[in-house]
Protein backbone atom coordinates (compact mmCIF):
# COMPACT_ATOMS: atom_id res chain seq x y z
CA UNK A 1 0.00 0.00 0.00
CA UNK A 2 1.25 3.01 -0.69
CA UNK A 3 2.25 5.61 1.80
CA UNK A 4 2.19 8.79 -0.70
CA UNK A 5 -0.29 11.35 0.71
CA UNK A 6 -0.82 12.54 -2.52
CA UNK A 7 -0.09 11.15 -6.49
CA UNK A 8 -0.23 15.00 -7.93
CA UNK A 9 1.48 13.69 -11.79
CA UNK A 10 4.02 16.26 -11.56
CA UNK A 11 7.09 17.86 -10.96
CA UNK A 12 7.58 18.94 -7.58
CA UNK A 13 10.93 20.15 -7.46
CA UNK A 14 10.05 23.83 -7.40
CA UNK A 15 8.13 22.80 -3.80
CA UNK A 16 10.94 25.29 -2.41
CA UNK A 17 11.58 28.78 -1.31
CA UNK A 18 12.76 31.19 -3.65
CA UNK A 19 15.66 31.43 -1.76
CA UNK A 20 17.09 27.77 -2.48
CA UNK A 21 16.82 28.72 -5.83
CA UNK A 22 18.93 31.35 -5.83
CA UNK A 23 21.50 29.88 -3.73
CA UNK A 24 21.63 27.20 -5.91
CA UNK A 25 22.67 29.30 -8.74
CA UNK A 26 25.09 31.10 -6.32
CA UNK A 27 26.59 27.67 -5.86
CA UNK A 28 26.58 26.79 -9.75
CA UNK A 29 27.89 30.40 -11.09
CA UNK A 30 30.76 30.75 -8.13
CA UNK A 31 32.01 26.93 -8.37
CA UNK A 32 30.80 25.59 -5.67
CA UNK A 33 27.67 23.51 -6.18
CA UNK A 34 29.57 20.49 -6.10
CA UNK A 35 31.12 20.53 -2.94
CA UNK A 36 30.58 18.21 -0.60
CA UNK A 37 28.36 19.56 2.30
CA UNK A 38 26.18 18.08 5.29
CA UNK A 39 22.78 19.21 6.36
CA UNK A 40 20.75 17.90 9.72
CA UNK A 41 17.02 18.19 9.95
CA UNK A 42 16.40 18.77 13.56
CA UNK A 43 13.84 20.47 16.08
CA UNK A 44 14.54 22.26 19.14
CA UNK A 45 12.10 21.85 21.11
CA UNK A 46 9.07 19.52 21.97
CA UNK A 47 5.61 19.97 20.71
CA UNK A 48 2.66 20.48 23.34
CA UNK A 49 5.07 20.93 25.88
CA UNK A 50 5.51 17.15 25.39
CA UNK A 51 8.22 15.06 27.21
CA UNK A 52 8.37 12.80 23.94
CA UNK A 53 8.01 13.95 19.87
CA UNK A 54 6.99 11.23 17.11
CA UNK A 55 9.23 10.94 13.98
CA UNK A 56 6.82 10.80 11.38
CA UNK A 57 6.80 11.99 7.54
CA UNK A 58 10.25 9.83 5.97
CA UNK A 59 7.42 7.73 3.19
CA UNK A 60 6.48 10.24 1.71
CA UNK A 61 9.35 12.32 1.72
CA UNK A 62 11.17 9.27 0.37
CA UNK A 63 8.04 9.34 -2.33
CA UNK A 64 8.87 12.93 -2.90
CA UNK A 65 12.94 12.23 -3.49
CA UNK A 66 12.02 9.70 -5.90
CA UNK A 67 10.24 12.02 -7.97
CA UNK A 68 12.54 15.07 -7.67
CA UNK A 69 13.30 16.69 -10.68
CA UNK A 70 12.85 20.08 -12.71
CA UNK A 71 10.51 19.54 -15.89
CA UNK A 72 10.15 21.54 -18.70
CA UNK A 73 7.28 23.04 -17.45
CA UNK A 74 9.42 24.48 -13.94
CA UNK A 75 11.96 25.61 -16.33
CA UNK A 76 9.84 27.69 -18.48
CA UNK A 77 8.68 29.18 -15.15
CA UNK A 78 11.64 29.91 -13.73
CA UNK A 79 12.72 31.48 -16.97
CA UNK A 80 9.70 34.31 -16.56
CA UNK A 81 11.05 35.24 -12.66
CA UNK A 82 12.83 38.67 -13.22
CA UNK A 83 14.96 40.77 -10.83
CA UNK A 84 14.70 44.42 -9.74
CA UNK A 85 16.55 45.71 -12.98
CA UNK A 86 13.71 44.10 -15.38
CA UNK A 87 16.22 41.11 -16.70
CA UNK A 88 16.07 37.05 -15.98
CA UNK A 89 16.49 36.11 -12.60
CA UNK A 90 18.39 32.81 -13.90
CA UNK A 91 20.52 32.67 -16.57
CA UNK A 92 19.77 30.23 -19.67
CA UNK A 93 22.19 27.47 -18.78
CA UNK A 94 21.42 27.54 -15.51
CA UNK A 95 18.35 26.42 -16.11
CA UNK A 96 19.60 23.74 -18.42
CA UNK A 97 21.54 22.57 -15.42
CA UNK A 98 18.86 22.39 -13.55
CA UNK A 99 17.14 19.99 -16.00
CA UNK A 100 20.19 17.44 -15.90
CA UNK A 101 20.03 17.27 -12.23
CA UNK A 102 19.86 13.68 -10.84
CA UNK A 103 20.04 13.32 -6.77
CA UNK A 104 23.16 11.69 -5.66
CA UNK A 105 23.07 12.62 -2.00
CA UNK A 106 23.32 10.08 0.93
CA UNK A 107 20.24 10.24 3.27
CA UNK A 108 19.87 8.60 6.61
CA UNK A 109 16.82 9.03 8.56
CA UNK A 110 15.30 8.16 12.16
CA UNK A 111 12.04 5.49 11.03
CA UNK A 112 9.11 6.55 11.49
CA UNK A 113 7.35 5.57 14.81
CA UNK A 114 10.44 6.30 16.70
CA UNK A 115 10.87 8.67 19.79
CA UNK A 116 12.59 11.50 19.48
CA UNK A 117 13.81 14.63 20.97
CA UNK A 118 15.31 18.03 20.54
CA UNK A 119 18.32 18.54 18.21
CA UNK A 120 18.74 14.61 17.18
CA UNK A 121 18.72 14.45 13.58
CA UNK A 122 15.36 13.49 12.20
CA UNK A 123 17.44 13.50 8.53
CA UNK A 124 21.45 13.96 7.65
CA UNK A 125 21.33 15.14 4.04
CA UNK A 126 24.62 14.39 2.11
CA UNK A 127 26.33 14.99 -1.06
CA UNK A 128 26.84 17.97 -3.36
CA UNK A 129 25.71 21.15 -2.08
CA UNK A 130 23.53 22.82 -4.30
CA UNK A 131 21.53 19.25 -4.06
CA UNK A 132 21.10 19.28 -0.48
CA UNK A 133 20.43 23.29 -0.64
CA UNK A 134 17.36 22.71 -3.06
CA UNK A 135 15.58 19.37 -0.60
CA UNK A 136 15.70 22.15 2.26
CA UNK A 137 12.49 23.43 2.21
CA UNK A 138 10.43 20.65 1.14
CA UNK A 139 12.21 17.98 3.78
CA UNK A 140 10.81 20.01 6.10
CA UNK A 141 7.34 20.75 4.84
CA UNK A 142 7.00 16.96 4.89
CA UNK A 143 8.82 16.29 8.15
CA UNK A 144 7.64 19.02 9.96
CA UNK A 145 3.89 18.84 9.65
CA UNK A 146 3.90 15.26 10.21
CA UNK A 147 5.88 14.65 13.00
CA UNK A 148 3.74 17.58 14.76
CA UNK A 149 0.53 15.29 14.11
CA UNK A 150 1.93 12.29 14.97
CA UNK A 151 3.12 13.87 18.54
CA UNK A 152 -0.48 15.10 18.90
CA UNK A 153 -2.10 12.09 18.23
CA UNK A 154 0.06 9.87 20.47
CA UNK A 155 -0.79 11.86 23.52
CA UNK A 156 -4.60 12.27 22.47
CA UNK A 157 -4.48 7.98 22.71
CA UNK A 158 -2.57 8.02 25.24
CA UNK A 159 -5.15 10.31 27.42
CA UNK A 160 -7.81 7.65 25.90
CA UNK A 161 -6.21 4.60 28.04
CA UNK A 162 -7.76 1.81 26.52
CA UNK A 163 -10.52 3.67 24.32
CA UNK A 164 -10.02 3.80 21.03
CA UNK A 165 -9.39 7.03 19.07
CA UNK A 166 -10.81 7.87 15.67
CA UNK A 167 -9.35 10.75 13.50
CA UNK A 168 -12.32 13.25 12.51
CA UNK A 169 -10.57 16.13 10.94
CA UNK A 170 -10.83 16.27 7.32
CA UNK A 171 -13.04 18.82 7.20
CA UNK A 172 -10.75 21.54 8.99
CA UNK A 173 -7.55 20.19 7.95
CA UNK A 174 -5.38 22.66 6.05
CA UNK A 175 -6.56 21.53 2.30
CA UNK A 176 -6.64 18.25 0.51
CA UNK A 177 -2.82 17.76 1.32
CA UNK A 178 -3.17 19.12 4.40
CA UNK A 179 -5.86 16.31 5.65
CA UNK A 180 -4.32 13.40 3.85
CA UNK A 181 -0.87 13.72 5.51
CA UNK A 182 -2.91 14.33 9.03
CA UNK A 183 -4.83 11.40 8.46
CA UNK A 184 -1.70 9.75 8.09
CA UNK A 185 0.24 10.80 10.83
CA UNK A 186 -2.45 10.64 13.37
CA UNK A 187 -2.68 6.99 12.67
CA UNK A 188 0.88 6.21 12.69
CA UNK A 189 0.73 8.16 16.30
CA UNK A 190 -1.78 5.75 17.11
CA UNK A 191 -5.30 6.39 15.98
CA UNK A 192 -7.50 3.50 15.31
CA UNK A 193 -9.32 4.74 12.66
CA UNK A 194 -10.28 7.64 10.36
CA UNK A 195 -13.65 9.45 8.85
CA UNK A 196 -11.24 10.33 5.79
CA UNK A 197 -12.26 7.89 3.12
CA UNK A 198 -9.23 9.23 0.11
CA UNK A 199 -6.98 8.32 3.13
CA UNK A 200 -8.64 4.76 3.50
CA UNK A 201 -8.11 4.34 -0.21
CA UNK A 202 -4.50 5.80 -0.75
CA UNK A 203 -3.22 4.75 2.62
CA UNK A 204 -5.05 1.48 4.08
CA UNK A 205 -6.18 3.39 7.02
CA UNK A 206 -9.98 1.81 8.44
CA UNK A 207 -12.49 4.42 7.62
CA UNK A 208 -15.74 4.97 10.54
CA UNK A 209 -18.66 7.30 10.17
CA UNK A 210 -22.26 6.63 10.02
CA UNK A 211 -24.86 10.33 9.55
CA UNK A 212 -24.20 13.83 10.58
CA UNK A 213 -26.93 16.35 12.41
CA UNK A 214 -28.02 17.62 8.99
CA UNK A 215 -29.44 13.94 8.44
CA UNK A 216 -31.79 13.74 11.45
CA UNK A 217 -32.90 17.53 10.59
CA UNK A 218 -33.80 16.20 7.01
CA UNK A 219 -37.16 14.49 8.43
CA UNK A 220 -39.83 15.68 9.71
CA UNK A 221 -39.00 14.18 13.24
CA UNK A 222 -35.93 12.37 15.01
CA UNK A 223 -37.37 8.86 15.68
CA UNK A 224 -38.33 8.67 11.54
CA UNK A 225 -34.49 9.92 10.44
CA UNK A 226 -33.42 6.78 13.12
CA UNK A 227 -36.23 4.63 11.79
CA UNK A 228 -35.40 5.06 8.13
CA UNK A 229 -31.84 5.13 8.69
CA UNK A 230 -31.72 1.57 10.36
CA UNK A 231 -34.19 0.58 7.37
CA UNK A 232 -31.59 1.92 4.62
CA UNK A 233 -27.84 1.26 6.22
CA UNK A 234 -28.59 -1.37 8.53
CA UNK A 235 -25.56 -2.68 9.27
CA UNK A 236 -23.86 0.60 10.32
CA UNK A 237 -26.23 2.20 12.82
CA UNK A 238 -24.50 4.46 15.35
CA UNK A 239 -26.72 7.12 15.71
CA UNK A 240 -26.02 10.73 16.49
CA UNK A 241 -28.64 11.50 19.38
CA UNK A 242 -27.75 15.57 19.88
CA UNK A 243 -29.32 17.32 17.21
CA UNK A 244 -32.33 18.27 19.88
CA UNK A 245 -32.19 16.90 22.66
CA UNK A 246 -29.40 14.19 24.01
CA UNK A 247 -31.47 11.94 26.32
CA UNK A 248 -34.94 12.05 24.47
CA UNK A 249 -32.36 10.88 21.50
CA UNK A 250 -30.91 8.22 23.01
CA UNK A 251 -34.44 6.81 24.16
CA UNK A 252 -34.94 7.15 20.08
CA UNK A 253 -31.88 5.35 18.98
CA UNK A 254 -32.58 2.54 21.42
CA UNK A 255 -36.30 2.25 19.71
CA UNK A 256 -34.69 2.13 16.52
CA UNK A 257 -32.03 -0.47 17.66
CA UNK A 258 -34.91 -2.81 18.99
CA UNK A 259 -36.70 -2.64 15.46
CA UNK A 260 -32.95 -3.67 14.10
CA UNK A 261 -32.53 -6.30 16.32
CA UNK A 262 -36.28 -7.92 14.97
CA UNK A 263 -34.76 -7.63 11.84
CA UNK A 264 -31.54 -9.95 12.44
CA UNK A 265 -29.51 -6.63 13.08
CA UNK A 266 -27.63 -5.06 15.79
CA UNK A 267 -27.07 -1.07 17.04
CA UNK A 268 -23.24 -0.29 16.47
CA UNK A 269 -23.98 2.34 19.40
CA UNK A 270 -24.59 6.39 19.46
CA UNK A 271 -22.81 9.39 19.38
CA UNK A 272 -22.63 12.34 21.82
CA UNK A 273 -21.47 16.02 19.99
CA UNK A 274 -22.15 18.72 22.59
CA UNK A 275 -23.64 18.99 26.03
CA UNK A 276 -21.59 17.67 29.23
CA UNK A 277 -20.07 14.80 27.48
CA UNK A 278 -19.09 13.06 31.40
CA UNK A 279 -22.63 13.19 32.64
CA UNK A 280 -24.42 12.28 29.41
CA UNK A 281 -22.08 9.06 28.50
CA UNK A 282 -22.87 7.64 32.03
CA UNK A 283 -27.12 8.42 31.83
CA UNK A 284 -27.15 6.58 28.05
CA UNK A 285 -24.69 4.05 29.26
CA UNK A 286 -27.01 3.36 32.52
CA UNK A 287 -30.53 3.39 29.74
CA UNK A 288 -28.44 1.38 26.99
CA UNK A 289 -27.58 -1.01 29.24
CA UNK A 290 -31.09 -1.42 31.05
CA UNK A 291 -32.82 -1.59 27.73
CA UNK A 292 -30.17 -4.45 26.96
CA UNK A 293 -27.61 -2.81 24.78
CA UNK A 294 -24.30 -3.54 26.64
CA UNK A 295 -22.43 -3.74 23.59
CA UNK A 296 -23.51 -0.56 22.25
CA UNK A 297 -20.64 1.53 22.18
CA UNK A 298 -20.74 5.14 23.02
CA UNK A 299 -18.84 7.56 20.47
CA UNK A 300 -18.05 11.10 22.09
CA UNK A 301 -16.85 13.75 20.44
CA UNK A 302 -17.01 18.18 20.41
CA UNK A 303 -13.83 19.72 20.33
CA UNK A 304 -11.60 17.50 22.04
CA UNK A 305 -8.36 16.97 22.65
CA UNK A 306 -6.05 14.92 25.40
CA UNK A 307 -6.45 17.45 28.05
CA UNK A 308 -10.16 17.23 27.56
CA UNK A 309 -10.81 13.73 27.35
CA UNK A 310 -8.10 13.29 30.49
CA UNK A 311 -10.78 15.64 32.51
CA UNK A 312 -13.39 13.51 31.00
CA UNK A 313 -12.24 10.20 32.13
CA UNK A 314 -11.25 11.81 35.56
CA UNK A 315 -15.00 12.21 35.82
CA UNK A 316 -16.16 9.17 35.20
CA UNK A 317 -17.00 9.30 31.67
CA UNK A 318 -18.41 6.22 29.97
CA UNK A 319 -17.17 6.36 26.67
CA UNK A 320 -15.98 3.79 24.40
CA UNK A 321 -14.77 5.42 21.62
CA UNK A 322 -13.59 9.12 21.36
CA UNK A 323 -13.88 11.09 17.85
CA UNK A 324 -11.35 13.84 17.70
CA UNK A 325 -11.25 16.07 14.64
CA UNK A 326 -9.88 19.92 14.43
CA UNK A 327 -7.63 19.90 17.35
CA UNK A 328 -5.74 17.02 16.08
CA UNK A 329 -5.72 17.41 12.46
CA UNK A 330 -4.64 21.11 12.46
CA UNK A 331 -2.49 20.82 16.09
CA UNK A 332 -4.65 23.20 16.75
CA UNK A 333 -2.93 24.78 20.23
CA UNK A 334 0.67 24.79 18.80
CA UNK A 335 0.17 24.49 14.70
CA UNK A 336 3.68 24.21 13.72
CA UNK A 337 7.09 22.07 14.85
CA UNK A 338 9.24 24.55 14.47
CA UNK A 339 12.16 21.69 12.44
CA UNK A 340 15.10 23.59 10.95
CA UNK A 341 18.08 22.48 8.50
CA UNK A 342 21.21 23.63 8.77
CA UNK A 343 24.66 23.20 7.73
CA UNK A 344 27.16 21.27 9.58
CA UNK A 345 30.31 20.27 7.38
CA UNK A 346 31.52 21.20 4.10
CA UNK A 347 34.37 20.35 2.10
CA UNK A 348 35.94 20.35 -1.09
CA UNK A 349 36.48 17.45 -3.41
CA UNK A 350 39.37 15.78 -1.78
CA UNK A 351 39.62 18.45 0.75
CA UNK A 352 39.27 17.79 4.76
CA UNK A 353 35.74 18.84 6.37
CA UNK A 354 35.57 21.75 7.42
CA UNK A 355 32.83 21.87 10.56
CA UNK A 356 30.32 24.43 10.44
CA UNK A 357 27.59 25.80 13.39
CA UNK A 358 25.15 28.42 13.16
CA UNK A 359 25.94 31.39 16.16
CA UNK A 360 22.92 32.98 17.72
CA UNK A 361 22.44 34.63 20.98
CA UNK A 362 20.21 32.52 21.94
CA UNK A 363 21.40 29.01 23.33
CA UNK A 364 19.07 26.61 22.03
CA UNK A 365 19.55 28.12 18.59
CA UNK A 366 23.34 27.28 18.27
CA UNK A 367 23.81 24.63 16.30
CA UNK A 368 25.84 21.42 16.23
CA UNK A 369 28.60 20.73 13.62
CA UNK A 370 29.80 17.57 12.38
CA UNK A 371 28.27 14.48 10.60
CA UNK A 372 26.04 13.55 13.34
CA UNK A 373 24.58 10.72 14.62
CA UNK A 374 22.21 9.19 17.78
CA UNK A 375 23.13 6.34 19.78
CA UNK A 376 20.49 5.28 22.05
CA UNK A 377 20.76 2.97 25.28
CA UNK A 378 18.84 1.13 27.05
CA UNK A 379 18.71 -0.84 30.58
CA UNK A 380 16.27 -4.14 30.57
CA UNK A 381 14.34 -2.55 27.26
CA UNK A 382 13.71 1.21 28.64
CA UNK A 383 15.08 3.35 27.16
CA UNK A 384 17.33 5.65 29.34
CA UNK A 385 19.73 8.50 27.50
CA UNK A 386 20.64 9.50 23.61
CA UNK A 387 23.46 10.65 22.98
CA UNK A 388 24.66 12.92 19.96
CA UNK A 389 27.87 12.51 18.29
CA UNK A 390 30.04 13.20 15.14
CA UNK A 391 30.80 10.09 12.85
CA UNK A 392 34.01 11.40 11.52
CA UNK A 393 35.77 11.71 14.73
CA UNK A 394 37.13 7.92 17.06
CA UNK A 395 34.34 6.80 18.80
CA UNK A 396 35.42 6.68 22.56
CA UNK A 397 35.30 3.68 24.17
CA UNK A 398 33.18 5.15 27.25
CA UNK A 399 30.28 7.66 26.30
CA UNK A 400 29.96 10.70 28.31
CA UNK A 401 26.66 12.79 27.70
CA UNK A 402 26.84 16.92 28.06
CA UNK A 403 23.72 18.60 28.55
CA UNK A 404 25.04 22.58 26.17
CA UNK A 405 22.55 24.21 28.00
CA UNK A 406 24.11 22.74 31.18
CA UNK A 407 27.52 22.17 30.72
CA UNK A 408 28.22 21.06 34.52
CA UNK A 409 25.78 18.28 33.99
CA UNK A 410 27.52 15.15 32.79
CA UNK A 411 26.28 11.63 32.05
CA UNK A 412 28.43 8.58 31.81
CA UNK A 413 26.96 5.84 30.72
CA UNK A 414 27.05 2.57 32.60
CA UNK A 415 28.87 -0.24 29.76
CA UNK A 416 26.54 -2.75 30.59
CA UNK A 417 23.59 -0.51 28.63
CA UNK A 418 22.51 -1.57 25.62
CA UNK A 419 23.04 0.61 22.08
CA UNK A 420 21.41 1.05 19.25
CA UNK A 421 22.17 3.64 15.74
CA UNK A 422 18.67 5.92 15.50
CA UNK A 423 19.64 6.61 11.90
CA UNK A 424 19.03 4.18 9.33
CA UNK A 425 20.08 4.52 5.30
CA UNK A 426 17.75 6.02 3.29
CA UNK A 427 19.48 7.02 -0.20
CA UNK A 428 22.56 6.06 -1.63
CA UNK A 429 23.77 7.65 -4.46
CA UNK A 430 20.15 9.54 -5.07
CA UNK A 431 19.07 5.97 -4.96
CA UNK A 432 16.13 4.88 -2.89
CA UNK A 433 17.78 1.93 -0.10
CA UNK A 434 14.68 2.60 2.22
CA UNK A 435 11.41 0.65 1.82
CA UNK A 436 8.16 2.37 4.22
CA UNK A 437 6.92 -0.62 6.02
CA UNK A 438 3.32 -0.82 5.91
CA UNK A 439 1.22 2.05 7.83
CA UNK A 440 -0.17 -0.78 10.29
CA UNK A 441 3.47 -1.61 11.04
CA UNK A 442 4.76 2.06 11.42
CA UNK A 443 1.41 2.20 14.19
CA UNK A 444 2.40 -0.64 15.99
CA UNK A 445 6.23 0.29 16.27
CA UNK A 446 5.19 3.63 17.78
CA UNK A 447 3.05 1.82 20.33
CA UNK A 448 5.91 -0.32 21.19
CA UNK A 449 7.99 3.07 21.26
CA UNK A 450 6.42 4.91 23.74
CA UNK A 451 5.73 1.63 25.84
CA UNK A 452 9.96 2.03 26.36
CA UNK A 453 9.75 5.44 27.80
CA UNK A 454 9.54 5.84 31.54
CA UNK A 455 6.08 7.09 32.86
CA UNK A 456 7.26 10.08 33.60
CA UNK A 457 7.64 11.68 30.38
CA UNK A 458 4.75 10.47 29.29
CA UNK A 459 2.53 12.94 31.32
CA UNK A 460 0.55 15.30 29.45
CA UNK A 461 1.98 18.68 31.57
CA UNK A 462 4.87 18.87 33.21
CA UNK A 463 6.31 15.59 31.84
CA UNK A 464 9.94 14.22 33.25
CA UNK A 465 13.43 15.11 31.32
CA UNK A 466 14.82 12.40 29.30
CA UNK A 467 18.14 12.61 28.82
CA UNK A 468 20.09 13.80 25.99
CA UNK A 469 23.18 15.36 25.10
CA UNK A 470 26.18 15.64 23.33
CA UNK A 471 29.21 13.54 23.01
CA UNK A 472 32.01 15.10 25.10
CA UNK A 473 34.21 15.04 22.47
CA UNK A 474 31.33 16.97 19.89
CA UNK A 475 30.67 19.11 22.78
CA UNK A 476 34.01 20.27 22.92
CA UNK A 477 34.38 20.79 19.51
CA UNK A 478 31.09 22.83 19.45
CA UNK A 479 32.49 24.72 22.06
CA UNK A 480 35.63 25.71 20.66
CA UNK A 481 33.88 26.57 17.24
CA UNK A 482 31.39 29.12 19.38
CA UNK A 483 34.88 30.86 20.85
CA UNK A 484 36.39 31.33 17.75
CA UNK A 485 33.11 32.49 15.87
CA UNK A 486 32.85 35.46 18.50
CA UNK A 487 36.62 36.40 18.39
CA UNK A 488 36.71 40.05 17.02
CA UNK A 489 36.85 39.81 12.75
CA UNK A 490 35.64 36.42 12.63
CA UNK A 491 32.38 36.00 10.65
CA UNK A 492 31.96 32.32 11.16
CA UNK A 493 32.78 28.98 12.19
CA UNK A 494 34.53 26.09 11.05
CA UNK A 495 37.11 23.77 12.07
Amino acid sequence: MTQRPSSPGRSLGLLADLYQLTMACGYWKSGMADHEAVFHLTFRRHPFGSGFTVACGLGPAVDFLEEFRFDETDRNYLQTLRGNDGKPLFEKTFLEHLGKLKLSCDIDAIPEGTVVFPDEPLLRVRGPLIECQLLETALLNIVNFQTLIATKAARVVMAAGEAPVLEFGLRRAQGIDGGLAATRAAYVGGCEGTSNTLAGKLLGIPVRGTHAHSWVMSFAAEEEAFQTYAGVMPNNCLFLVDTYDTINGVRRAIRAGKWLREQGHEMVGIRLDSGDLASLSARSRQMLDDEGFPKAVIVASSDLDEYAIDTLNKRGARVDVWGVGTRLATAYDEPALGGVYKLSALRKAGGTWQYKLKLSEEPAKVSNPGILGVRRFSQQGRFVADVIYNEEETLPASWTLVDPANPGSRYAVSPDYQAEELLEPVLRQGTSVYESPPIEELRAYCRQQLSRLDEGIKKLEQPSRYRVGLEEGLYNLRSSLVAQARQPGRESASG
